[in-house]
């Protein structure tokens, strides 16, 4: 079992799916709440369709959630985003608070490893000891995926980009950072207590508070800075607004 199977367990209720948007950049699903998460894409040399196109609204909600276990990454963009629509977020836990905030507290001149490309890195590099970028696609400065495997135990701090799940790399990842404080960011990060059994410190996404603007300015290609009716959300595993310590 890992990470993905126990999130998938800790999900319950009989909804059936209201809306599914597949955007260019962002999908959203729309059941208890709007969930949302990140569009990836197939190679375009291999354009796998999506089971049921045309049918997934009216799927009972638990059944569109096992589309996050698809290797068919367009599916299990779905699939998060459906999860995501699902988690009953603890208000009484979250702070508006973001990524980039919390790891710029818990690495200042410490070892950070990245794995995701964020706008933000150039603010953390100034602000880390060491900071590496891992991606799969990496630009200038950046190391590729492999690298994961020799860097991730070095770190004192890690953040992991929420689509882990979509790729299904987000096991390994968890494993290789045993021993450093763990950051799970972006929107496609699942809020969700499981995670915390997985060695998660903290939990660094978004809420939809009003989905009928996610979902128009998604619609219309927006980035993620100009997504409107979300805001975001910071969770942590300890029960406390002060994580500097």
């Amino acid at each position: 079992m890992g990470v993905l199977d126990d999130l998938i367990s800790s999900l319950s209720g009989d909804n059936i799916v209201r809306e599914v948007h597949t955007c260019v950049f962002w999908t959203a699903v729309l059941i208890k709440h709007c969930g949302l998460a990140s569009t990836f894409h197939e190679p375009h040399s291999s354009h796998r369709p999506v089971k049921n196109v045309g049918g997934l609204t009216g799927l009972y909600a638990l059944e569109l959630a096992q589309y996050a276990r698809s290797d068919n990454v367009l599916e299990a963009s779905i699939g998060m985003a459906t999860i995501n629509s699902l988690i009953d977020i603890d208000e009484a836990r979250c702070v508006e608070k973001n990524a980039l905030d919390v790891l710029a507290e818990k690495g200042k001149n410490r070892k950070i490893a990245l794995v995701g490309h964020f706008p933000w890195i150039p603010k953390l590099r100034s602000i880390a000891g060491t900071l590496w970028v891992i991606e799969q696609s990496p630009q200038e400065g950046e190391l590729p995926a492999e690298a994961a495997e020799g860097i991730l135990p070095q770190a004192d701090v890690v953040g992991i980009t929420g689509t882990s799940f979509i790729n299904h790399t987000v096991d390994r990842l968890l494993d290789l950072s045993k021993s450093s404080f763990v950051v799970v960011l972006g929107p496609t990060t699942p809020l969700s207590p499981v995670l915390f059994e997985y060695g998660v410190d903290i939990l660094a996404g978004v809420k939809v508070v009003e989905p009928d603007k996610t979902i128009r300015s998604i619609s219309q290609g927006a980035i993620f800075s100009q997504v409107e009716g979300a805001r975001l959300v910071t969770i942590a595993k300890e029960r406390k607004n002060d994580w500097t310590s």
